[in-house]
C-alpha cells in the first residue's frame, strides 16, 4: 500500500510546539534558580534571633578575611545572621578608582530590586551599586560591580554557585518584604583597632578612618547606616536614639584611644600586598584536596596573597617601674634619696605652673604621695611611703 505524504504544513504546529517548548525550558530552570527558597537551617537561625525572611537584610564584606556577613533586623536592631567564605576577589586592598583595574570596591553601597540579577551568565548575581557618590566624587569609573556565583573575578565578589544562590535568595526576600534598597558595606578587613594601627602606614588610610567611623557606628547602634557625602567624604546621620547616639559616640572615642595606644606601644605597621586578590582558606583547603569548584581566575596569582611587608618596626615599650618601688626611693632616710645632681630640682618640687600646665604623671605622683601622707598623718618614711604607694 503507498504511503500517504504528510504535508509540510501539517507538521508545523508539532515542531513549533516542540520549539517552544525548547525555549521554555532554560528560562523555567532560570526561574527555578531565582525563586528558590532560603535554606531551612538559615531560616531557623534567623527565627532564634526573633527576625524573619522579609525583615531587612543588610551585608557586610571583609575583603582580607574573604567574608561576607548576613545581618537581619530584629527587634533591638540588626543581628548577625550568618558569614559566607568569599571564593574569590581580585586586586589589592584599597578602594576600586577606575574601570578595568580588577579593583574589588570599598565603601557603602545601596541595591534596590532593579540590581538583582536573575538572568546572570555567572549563575545568580546582585550589582552592588559601584559607583556611588563617593566614588563618583573622587573621579571613580566603571560598572556592574556584583556579587555572583562561578569563583572568578574581575573586580566582582565571586562566590560559589551555592552561596550566591542562598546569598540572592536572602536578598530577594527582604526586597519582597518591603525593604526599598539593601546595604551593602564592603570594608578592607575587620576594622578593629588592632587593624588600623597594623595598616597606619598605608596610603589608604585616611580614606579607611572613614569607613571605620561608619563600622563603629553600625556595630555601637545596630542601625543601618545614614550615609551621605559631603566635601568628598563619608558623612554619617546620628542617630535618632540619644542612647544609641551616645554609644556610637563612647565606641568612636574609645576606639580612637585604642588605636593610639597600640601605636604608642610599639605595634607594627604593615602593607599588604597580592598578586591579583584573595580567597577564604575554606575554599583553597577544599581545593588542595581536589574537591571540584568550578572555574577559577588567576589560580597561579593565589599563591602570592596577602604577603606583608612591614614598613615600621614593632618594638615592645619597657614596662614601667611600679610605683610602689620608684616612689619609696624617694623616701628621706633611703640612699637613693641623695644622689642629686647639683642645682637639679626635680618637677614635683617646684612650684607648680603659673600657666596652669599639667604635669605628667610620673613627675605629678610624688606629689600626689606626698599629699596622701599628710592626710593619713604619716610619716615620709621609707616603709610609709611604701605603704601608702602600695594602698592608694
Amino acid at each position: 500500500m503507498a504511503m500517504r505524504p504528510v504535508s509540510p504544513l501539517r507538521g508545523a504546529p508539532a515542531c513549533a510546539g516542540l520549539l517552544l517548548l525548547l525555549a521554555i525550558a532554560p528560562a523555567r530552570a532560570q526561574n527555578a534558580k531565582a525563586e528558590a527558597p532560603i535554606p531551612a537551617a538559615t531560616l531557623a537561625q534567623m527565627t532564634a534571633k526573633g527576625t524573619g525572611a522579609a525583615s531587612p537584610v543588610l551585608f557586610r564584606a571583609y575583603k582580607k578575611e574573604s567574608e561576607i556577613e548576613v545581618w537581619k533586623r530584629g527587634p533591638a536592631g540588626y543581628v548577625h545572621i550568618k558569614t559566607f567564605p568569599i571564593c574569590r576577589w581580585s586586586g589589592q586592598l584599597g578602594p576600586k578608582r577606575a574601570n578595568g583595574d580588577r579593583q574589588t570596591p570599598e565603601g557603602f553601597y545601596a541595591v534596590p530590586k532593579r540590581q538583582m540579577n536573575p538572568n546572570s551568565r555567572y549563575y545568580l548575581s546582585f550589582d552592588i551599586g559601584y559607583p556611588n557618590a563617593f566614588d563618583r566624587a573622587h573621579g571613580g569609573t566603571g560598572s556592574a560591580v556584583m556579587v555572583h556565583g562561578v569563583c572568578s573575578s574581575m573586580g566582582c565578589f565571586a562566590m560559589t554557585d551555592r552561596a550566591a544562590g542562598e546569598l540572592y535568595a536572602i536578598a530577594r526576600d527582604a526586597l519582597n518584604g518591603g525593604q526599598a534598597a539593601f546595604q551593602f558595606q564592603s570594608y578592607p578587613f575587620r576594622m578593629s583597632a588592632e587593624n588600623m594601627a597594623r595598616h597606619r602606614a598605608d596610603p589608604n588610610y585616611a580614606f579607611w578612618r572613614q569607613l571605620k567611623e561608619g563600622s563603629d557606628r553600625f556595630e555601637a547602634t545596630g542601625e543601618e547606616l545614614q550615609v551621605s557625602v559631603t566635601g568628598g567624604r563619608y558623612v554619617f546621620a546620628p542617630s535618632k536614639d540619644p542612647v544609641k547616639e551616645a554609644a556610637a559616640t563612647t565606641r568612636r572615642a574609645a576606639e580612637e584611644a585604642r588605636i593610639a595606644g597600640l601605636v604608642e606601644d610599639g605595634s607594627p605597621a604593615v602593607r599588604t600586598t597580592y598578586s591579583d586578590g584573595g580567597q577564604h582558606a575554606f575554599w583553597a583547603s577544599l581545593i588542595t584536596k581536589g574537591v571540584p569548584v568550578g572555574e577559577i581566575s588567576r589560580p597561579e596569582a593565589l599563591a602570592y596573597a596577602g604577603q606583608e611587608v612591614v614598613v615600621i618596626a614593632g618594638h615592645r615599650r619597657p614596662a614601667p617601674i611600679p610605683e610602689a618601688v620608684w616612689t619609696a626611693f624617694l623616701a628621706p632616710g633611703m640612699p637613693m634619696a641623695d644622689w642629686r645632681v647639683a642645682g637639679f630640682v626635680p618637677t614635683y618640687a617646684r612650684a607648680p605652673d603659673r600657666f596652669g600646665w599639667a604635669a605628667a604623671y610620673a613627675d605629678s605622683l610624688p606629689r600626689l604621695v606626698a599629699a596622701e601622707l599628710a592626710k593619713r598623718g604619716r610619716t615620709a618614711s621609707a616603709p610609709g611611703l611604701l605603704a601608702a604607694a602600695e594602698g592608694l
